[in-house]
């Protein structure tokens, strides 16, 4: 069986990596604008993409002096990698205990319950 690489993303790690996903690909000057400009030092963007690169997360083509760096990884993987990881470490596994978590120390709208038991209604008809 293949191992299932495992992403545990920083908060910054995890802006960074949805400005690429939401954008397309960007230079460090692009993502730190959409981080909020100068609230955030170009410098800082910039060694956090070349960190992040180097974990795979994401890579560069060159456009004259300029990298420009895309996702290496889908949305979808790293939201079920850091998902599963916080049901593995926090929960012991136990995606009941995950959910009734959640749903106790939350609000939690009618239309959100709504959902939910479409989704459990859903998975418990297949085989």
């Amino acid at each position: 069986m293949a191992k299932v690489r495992k992403y545990r993303l920083g908060d910054l790690q995890l802006k960074i990596m949805k400005v690429l996903w939401e954008s397309g690909p960007s230079g460090a000057g692009e993502v730190q604008e959409a981080l909020g400009g100068a609230q955030l030092a170009y410098t800082t963007v910039a060694t956090m993409l070349r960190k992040m690169e180097q974990r795979g997360l994401v890579r560069h083509s060159v456009d004259g002096r300029r990298f420009v760096y895309k996702p290496n990884v889908r949305p979808e993987t790293v939201t079920q990698s850091m998902a599963g990881d916080i049901l593995d470490r926090l929960f012991e596994g136990d995606l009941a205990d995950m959910v009734s978590h959640l749903l106790t120390t939350r609000e939690v709208s009618r239309d959100e319950l709504a959902r939910l038991e479409q989704l459990i209604t859903r998975l418990k008809r297949q085989p």
